[in-house]
């Protein structure tokens, strides 16, 4: 493989990256403290992510326990919550949020699933993008004349074969999910 590509391919793989925590946030059967990890909550007037402010549980496959490590975040965390697009009403105890998911319905599984190829079709975008940057310095150094044509095709027929395996990687990602969303 072209140093080029080499050098390059630690941004197809932060992408690759990045999709596998986006996606781990969609919901299964079993509800997952990554669904609400990422919740902005104002905290002492600038937001953090509820992660930051509060342990985050799941002690049942339908629920999930906030317990913010200030008992005074409470009502924030619970408008934060609230405000999501969760769809979910908090319900607050003493010291801990507890969360009750219902279960999914068929009709909610599928929107799961459009959501997931949405979210595989920004993976696949990012992936072109790269690829698109590493064409351009690919054909700049052979414009400059730092590779020769023949190193210029062969670089730009490894980066296909890159682009290519990353595309298989999100589909097979999307694959396993869809699964995981449609399994009852």
């Amino acid at each position: 493989m072209h140093n080029l590509i080499e050098s390059n391919k630690i941004n197809f793989e932060k992408s690759l990256e990045f999709l596998k925590h986006e996606i781990s946030a969609i919901r299964t059967g079993r509800v997952s403290p990554s669904l609400v990890e990422k919740i902005p909550v104002e905290s002492y007037g600038t937001f953090s992510e509820l992660m930051h402010v509060a342990s985050i549980s799941s002690p049942e496959p339908q629920t999930i326990v906030i317990k913010p490590w200030d008992k005074g975040l409470i009502k924030a965390i619970e408008k934060a919550i609230s405000q999501s697009d969760l769809n979910i009403n908090p319900v607050a105890e003493s010291d801990l949020l507890r969360l009750n998911f219902p279960p999914l319905t068929e009709e909610s599984r599928l929107n799961l699933v459009k959501i997931l190829a949405k979210k595989l079709e920004e993976g696949r975008v990012a992936i072109k993008g790269q690829r698109e940057k590493v064409r351009e310095l690919v054909n700049k150094a052979e414009k400059d004349k730092e590779i020769s044509e023949d190193e210029k095709f062969k670089a730009l027929e490894d980066l296909d074969n890159l682009t290519k395996d990353y595309n298989e990687k999100i589909k097979q990602l999307g694959e396993q999910k869809e699964k995981e969303i449609m399994t009852i």
